[in-house]
């Protein structure tokens, strides 16, 4: 992916705006590396509260599971950044915070914090949909290139570009 600007940025977050209105869905975010930067560039958005309810912001494991209902057993299993984990914060950002569609991620944006299985730029994606009573959920790894605002504006953008999806 090349380098993801502030009006690239603003275009997605536009254009999410006018999916979610045309579709009478409401988006809630569950964010950890990005530290609540998809819900800025949503709200950056004049008249985002007639489709955006809001979101969490869950660095730590601990708020993960106490804001969002992850489960410690998938933490200690898996770690933070990992398909359970963040699979468990859409749903339950769904379940917890109200919505219709919900995006979470969680990821090692660096310099350092990376591993061998999880080498610096890493990041796991989930978006979570209610249709007919059920949730959908979908699920995504990426690996970014770049410093540490480069790895989350990548990841802000993938966030709002698969919501676009759905």
């Amino acid at each position: 992916m090349t380098l993801v600007d502030d009006a690239a940025i603003k275009t997605l977050s536009v254009q999410v705006g006018a999916r979610m209105l045309a579709t009478s869905r409401r988006l809630v975010t569950a964010e950890s590396c990005t530290g609540g930067w998809i819900g800025k560039a949503l709200t950056d958005i004049a008249g985002s509260s007639a489709w955006f309810s809001g979101g969490a912001i869950v660095y730590s494991n601990d708020l993960k599971q106490r804001l969002l209902g992850v489960s410690a057993v998938a933490l200690a299993n898996h770690g933070a950044v990992s398909e359970p984990v963040v699979r468990a914060m859409a749903e339950g950002a769904l379940a917890r915070l109200g919505g219709d569609v919900a995006v979470a991620v969680s990821g090692v944006a660096g310099p350092d914090g990376g591993t061998p299985d999880k080498p610096v730029g890493t990041v796991w994606f989930t978006w979570s949909c209610l249709r007919d009573g059920r949730v959908e959920t979908i699920a995504e790894r990426q690996f970014f290139v770049g410093d540490r605002e480069q790895v989350r504006r990548q990841t802000v953008a993938v966030a709002l570009e698969r919501v676009l999806a759905l």
